[in-house]
């Protein structure tokens, strides 16, 4: 493996990868992360339709992703900012859990992928926040990426 840290320079100091060379091209990225709850929790969360006294758990998680997104490059120091041309998130109930997928497009000279993460992390941590008052037993879990493309190399998990 002859692979090395992009973000780290030639005297091992951190710095911003120059994209400047690089073509502009249409890039997608998708993550996904878990929300896991103890049983009853999320039976009663259910029964409720994911509504909370502070509002809708679901949309408002949503929002929050979507603000996140669009601040990836305020919270991860060595990231680009970027001129994203759209963000998706999709929150599911699954068993005893809500499953968030965030995808984030944009045409640029770099990807999405830190975007995607950050928007279901965010997410997630919404969901954590208006929940916990029920349990701290609540899990987040299996964040990822699942899928990339534009760039020099697509990726599937």
């Amino acid at each position: 493996m002859n692979k090395q840290l992009s973000h780290i320079d030639q005297q091992g100091r951190a710095a911003m990868v120059d994209v400047s060379t690089k073509a502009v091209s249409s890039r997608v990225a998708v993550a996904s992360g878990v929300v896991s709850f103890p049983e009853e929790v999320f039976k009663s969360l259910k029964q409720e339709q994911f509504n909370h006294e502070k509002g809708s758990i679901i949309q408002t998680a949503v929002i929050a992703g979507i603000q996140a997104v669009k601040k990836t490059a305020d919270l991860i120091p060595l990231c680009h900012q970027l001129a994203l041309s759209n963000i998706q998130i999709d929150i599911q109930p699954r068993e005893n859990s809500l499953e968030i997928v965030c995808t984030v497009k944009c045409n640029e000279r770099t990807g999405v992928e830190m975007e995607a993460l950050t928007g279901v992390s965010v997410s997630a941590l919404t969901i954590y926040d208006m929940c916990k008052a029920l349990s701290h037993d609540i899990v987040i879990n299996n964040i990822q990426l699942k899928y990339k493309s534009g760039g020099k190399s697509d990726y599937h998990r």
